[in-house]
């Protein structure tokens, strides 16, 4: 196939503007899925998706559409996800692509996401195609949208694309630009070395591991020994085919195309997202440019709630971490909840999806414990390190400097909420960096936060305080000295490491407080006092007491000498404090769920 004839392109935005609808449309109007086939959310094929009406994971289709200049062109489209906490799927997807096209809500206008994943395609050099999209609602305001679009694009009005992907309208016109617009590929002919981009992969039960791969240079055949160049494996490929939306076998993928292979590839290490692939014997001699390394910003610890789950978790976290390569997890050993692993994410929805996958695919019983973010600290011996966990923080005498990672966080929210923005930024140790005013009352705030701050229910702030208005992108931009100090959480004067936090000093008081008070009515009654703690290295700054269960010993005491139940009453003090002293509390999943909804 000649390269003139093929587009490659993506779909991206802010979440929910209607990157999946348009998508559903594209592939109707192309007539690429037949109508008994066809349904909403075509693309999104986990349940997660389809009930949290997101993007997950990106999926890409290979269209046939025969244009108005009478060619038959090939396009392959990416849909991508929009939720911040998936930009590494979207920054892959990109890599892959020529062109994208940029959907946004007329009704909601220009968000975060929107601008974040603009700068993205801008860095990939890709042709940016801007859409206004739902211009079918009731409260769609176009003009004003596109006054905003064209300040932030820096386009033409005309070049402005106005659709509604729900109904249809200006779908076309869409396609036609694609074909005009986006350039096609560029690279070597068919008979130079084999050079192919990895985008992604799934992992099958039955044949392993499936590559989706862009041929960049040369040709992929089946048959053909391939080399991954940065893992230094060979293989040989067993299938290769092209995703219409479903995988067909093709036999072959040319230069520019998108598409996938087999070769039988059972370990999920040996193949990396982002490596080049070439043939084994005409290799080619530069790798393609990958992608930047994951970066987890955000910990946590997955522990089985049956000791006996933990080799099936090992192997469900194996098979999932190959269809998402965005978290890491290594094994951990608490002291409170036994073997695990130590997981890290891009942020917290980041962090629910994979928990949610890992229990309704694999039928796992998980407890989670409190998100944390990585800090670095410079040791009193010289050396610098970096931790996750809590529980590995050095004794405070070892440590002469404690850092915690910082973000810029990009806010965009409407005039009247600007207000209440900058007081809940500031209440998380915020530093304003700038303001913007956009066309239609909508303002740009620029902070520099603490991540710690904002990984639990930053966004959920955002959205109340501005009626839903309000939408953040984030970047980091490295570490700061702080004032930080381990809470740690006493049991009965043991100390759990599967609570212990790490807060800057100024709220170490009012975290432990609300925190022992939570776990106060969490914590099951005992035949004995339950003292919960919160302690800062020796010193107590918050208690709480779960008070025993009592039986009434007097009971059968009718009248008669006070001595008596005085006696009896003794005795059964002098019990509970033998008990106290050999009796263990176990603690159930909300003990540790409670750690999450305390601020």
């Amino acid at each position: 196939m000649s390269q003139e004839l093929i587009r490659n392109f993506s779909i991206i935005a802010h979440i929910d503007h209607g990157k999946s609808t348009l998508a559903d449309r594209i592939l109707e109007i192309t007539r690429t899925v037949s109508e008994r086939e066809m349904r909403e959310q075509l693309l999104d094929s986990m349940d997660l998706e389809r009930e949290r009406g997101i993007t997950i994971k990106a999926q890409a289709a290979r269209i046939a559409y025969e244009a108005e200049d009478g060619k038959t062109y090939t396009l392959n489209l990416i849909d991508t996800p929009g939720h911040v906490d998936f930009h590494y799927e979207v920054s892959r997807s990109l890599a892959a692509c020529e062109g994208a096209l940029l959907v946004v809500d007329a009704a909601q206008g220009v968000e975060a996401q929107t601008i974040a994943n603009l700068y993205k395609a801008i860095e990939e050099n890709l042709t940016i195609i801007p859409i206004l999209n739902k211009i079918d609602l009731p409260n769609a305001d176009p003009e004003a949208v596109r006054a905003q679009v064209q300040e932030l694009v820096g386009c033409d009005p005309e070049d402005i694309l106005v659709v509604s992907a729900k109904e249809g309208r200006g779908v076309a016109e869409i396609l036609e630009s694609i074909v005009h617009r986006i350039p096609p590929p560029c690279g070597r002919d068919n008979d130079s070395p084999l050079r192919g981009l990895v985008v992604d992969s799934i992992y099958n039960t039955y044949r392993g591991v499936v590559a989706y791969v862009r041929v960049v240079d040369g040709i992929l055949s089946e048959g053909d020994p391939i080399r991954m160049m940065v893992t230094k494996e060979e293989y040989e490929v067993l299938e290769v085919g092209v995703f219409t939306p479903k995988m067909v076998r093709r036999g072959y993928l040319g230069t520019g195309e998108v598409g996938y292979f087999i070769a039988n590839i059972k370990d999920t290490s040996d193949l990396q997202v982002g490596d080049t692939v070439t043939h084994a014997k005409n290799r080619a001699t530069e790798v393609l440019p990958g992608y930047k390394p994951v970066l987890a910003v955000v910990f946590c610890g997955f522990f089985p709630v049956e000791s006996s789950q933990y080799e099936e978790l090992r192997d469900a976290l194996q098979k999932l971490h190959l269809n998402d390569s965005a978290f890491l997890y290594e094994p951990e050993t608490s002291g409170a909840l036994g073997f695990g692993f130590r997981c890290g994410f891009l942020g917290t929805l980041h962090m629910e999806i994979v928990q949610e996958r890992l229990e309704r695919e694999y039928g796992l019983e998980l407890v989670i414990t409190a998100p944390n973010v990585v800090y670095e600290l410079d040791l009193t011996n010289g050396k610098t390190v970096q931790i996750d966990n809590p529980s590995d923080l050095p004794s405070p005498t070892e440590v002469s400097d404690f850092r915690e990672p910082y973000i810029h966080a990009t806010i965009l929210s409407d005039q009247d909420s600007v207000g209440a923005v900058l007081k809940i930024c500031s209440d998380r140790r915020g530093e304003a960096r700038g303001m913007e005013y956009l066309p239609g009352g909508r303002v740009i705030i620029r902070y520099d936060l603490p991540l710690s701050e904002v990984v639990l229910d930053f966004h959920d702030r955002l959205k109340s305080a501005s009626r839903g208005y309000a939408s953040y992108d984030y970047e980091v931009i490295g570490f700061r000295s702080g004032n930080l100090v381990k809470l740690d959480i006493l049991l009965n004067g043991d100390p759990v490491d599967a609570l212990s936090l790490i807060v800057h000093r100024d709220k170490a008081q009012t975290r432990g407080k609300a925190l022992v008070e939570r776990l106060r009515k969490v914590v099951p009654r005992q035949l004995f006092d339950v003292a919960i703690q919160a302690a800062i290295g020796n010193k107590i700054i918050s208690r709480e007491t779960v008070k025993a269960l009592r039986k009434n010993v007097t009971a059968k005491c009718y009248g008669g000498d006070i001595t008596r139940k005085r006696k009896l009453i003794e005795r059964q003090r002098e019990g509970k404090r033998r008990m106290k002293l050999v009796g263990n509390v176990e603690l159930p999943q909300d003990a540790f769920l409670a750690v999450l909804n305390v601020e």
